[in-house]
């Protein structure tokens, strides 16, 4: 795709459509890199984002509701 640069103060911008944008998945924030004589615009990638995608916390077991209980010891022994 072919396309101008447009003047934005100082700067010069270019307008990416929506349509590149949702195939790049990219947000409001970009991070933007030279590699030689490239412009490489790139999507911010959180690390760790989706992680609790999805979690159920009542899905959660208690690891220790099996161990048997003494009540009738004040104290422990070892």
């Amino acid at each position: 795709m072919r396309t101008s640069l447009r003047k934005v103060g100082n700067s010069r911008g270019v307008i990416i459509p929506a349509a590149l944008l949702a195939a790049c998945e990219m947000g409001d924030e970009v991070d933007i890199r030279l590699e030689g004589k490239t412009l490489l615009i790139a999507p911010i990638n959180v690390p760790r984002a989706s992680w609790f995608d999805g979690y159920k916390p009542e899905a959660d077991v208690e690891p220790l509701a099996a161990l048997p209980v003494s009540e009738g010891d004040a104290e422990w022994v070892w």
